[in-house]
């Protein structure tokens, strides 16, 4: 018995479970994959972070300390690459509209984050969750997929005036920032990544050597030694990097105009008539988009990728509440998370929460140390550099819709995707798949009397 009682392991308490859950969401499953990861994003936050700063006098110190925060802090939380973005409706009006400043964004904002943190802790977030059929998200899914790659298209095309939020004309093909670079930029990546996540096609290729065992040849171990050599080329980064060397050499000026030092940060004065068109004008517009992409499509895909980890719409709905509630106090951009980015830093290798603590780190520095300077060296970046990693962005988010296999739930995607894409609006895609997949669901089972439950009708496809 003492021997036994010797053996016997201490009890986990519960700063060791916690200190044991946090090593495990921050640890790096592959050190270029989760760097590489962390430049997923960028095509998505870099052009509308420019595009605040240069038209609307967006604090980009103050933003990048805080979204900064913000990665590191969801890394920990969730153990997955959750992605910090821009609330891309309040950017939209902020970028377009004279009369809708940076109080009307935060007033914007603010009321957002109240709004989702309520629907988080009260468990409305988690009945939506459960209500909305998987084909509707996954239309949702595919037709942000869709515009971002569209939107990436333009950026490779067009020369781009973020400050307008237009495109000037076409763009040279050579040149520092030329559609060659562009072109050339997209072929490295896909030479690199592929279509996608490789394990597939290295599974593939096991099954075909144990039916080829007797018949293994060395030149097959040195090609794919070399393929995964390869694969293991951290693309995004190499891109981004090379984007950062292009931009110092067309601005060489950027580096004397750095002043070193954070911004001073400030409680913004949010006047009645600033909440007021905040409010309408802004969080209107901006929460459906919140609740379907920020939250409810963040969480499917994170349920589709990460299946071990356990990402909530509670949770999330909280999180991107309190980032809100926080952050536009001091003039700090409106954020959320998004399945575009998810999906962004999956395709170049993020695989943990370490991705996005690692990006949060660099923007942390880069806030405390530079300060809102920066924008000078993001005023000179590439702009057909940053669409082409939004591109790939774009198609991973849309890629999500190939597992609806049968007729109706395709029906029920491709509408709810067309209705998003040509009416510039998630609520109305939303709300028009939701009424398709109900007609669809009342006209297979002919009438009322065959429902067995409301659950079985709504969910399970017929």
């Amino acid at each position: 018995m003492e021997s036994n009682n010797n053996h016997q392991s201490p009890p986990q308490t519960t700063t060791t479970t916690a200190a044991k859950k946090l090593k495990n969401n921050l640890v790096f499953r592959s050190k270029w994959g989760e760097l590489n990861g962390a430049m997923g994003d960028l095509g998505t936050y870099i052009p509308i972070v420019l595009a605040l700063t240069l038209a609307s006098d967006l604090d980009l110190g103050t933003t990048l300390i805080f979204t900064g925060v913000y990665n590191f802090l969801t890394g920990t939380i969730y153990g997955v690459p959750m992605p910090v973005q821009p609330m891309k409706s309040i950017a939209a009006v902020a970028i377009s509209d004279p009369d809708f400043g940076i109080p009307e964004a935060m007033a914007a904002g603010i009321c957002t984050g109240v709004i989702l943190f309520v629907l988080g802790v009260t468990g409305l977030m988690r009945l939506a969750y459960r209500l909305i059929p998987l084909p509707v998200v996954r239309g949702i899914q595919l037709a942000q997929g869709l515009s971002f790659a569209m939107t990436a298209v333009k950026y490779i095309r067009k020369v781009q005036d973020f400050s307008k939020s237009k495109a000037k004309g076409n763009r040279d093909w050579l040149g520092l920032d030329g559609l060659v670079l562009a072109i050339v930029c997209v072929c490295f990546i896909v030479s690199v990544n592929g279509a996608g996540d490789e394990d597939e096609d290295e599974n593939e290729n096991e099954n075909e050597d144990d039916q080829n065992d007797n018949c293994v040849v060395n030149g097959d171990d040195q090609e794919r030694k070399w393929r995964k050599n390869v694969a293991s080329l951290p693309s995004a980064f190499m891109v981004f990097l090379l984007g950062v060397i292009l931009a110092i050499i067309r601005e060489p000026k950027v580096i004397k105009g750095f002043k070193f030092g954070p911004s001073s940060m400030q409680v913004i004065k949010i006047s009645k008539s600033a909440w007021k068109r905040g409010f309408v004008k802004g969080t209107i517009p901006q929460l459906p988009l919140s609740i379907l992409n920020s939250v409810i499509a963040v969480c499917k895909l994170s349920t589709d990728l990460f299946p071990e980890k356990s990402v909530t719409v509670t949770s999330v709905s909280v999180t991107v509440g309190l980032m809100n509630l926080t952050g536009c106090w001091f003039s700090a951009m409106p954020c959320c998370h998004g399945a575009g980015g998810l999906a962004g830093q999956y395709k170049f290798g993020g695989r943990s929460g370490g991705c996005v603590a690692l990006l949060g780190a660099t923007k942390l520095v880069l806030g405390l140390v530079l300060g809102g300077s920066i924008v000078k060296i993001l005023s000179a970046f590439p702009v057909g550099v940053l669409g082409v990693l939004l591109l790939f962005a774009g198609i991973e988010l849309a890629m999500c819709a190939r597992d609806m296999k049968s007729k109706h739930e395709s029906f029920v995607v491709l509408v709810c995707t067309a209705v998003s894409l040509v009416g510039s609006s998630a609520a109305l895609g939303f709300v028009t798949g939701m009424v398709a997949h109900l007609l669809l669901r009342l006209r297979k089972l002919g009438g009322l009397k065959r429902v067995g439950s409301i659950s079985s009708f709504w969910m399970n496809n017929p």
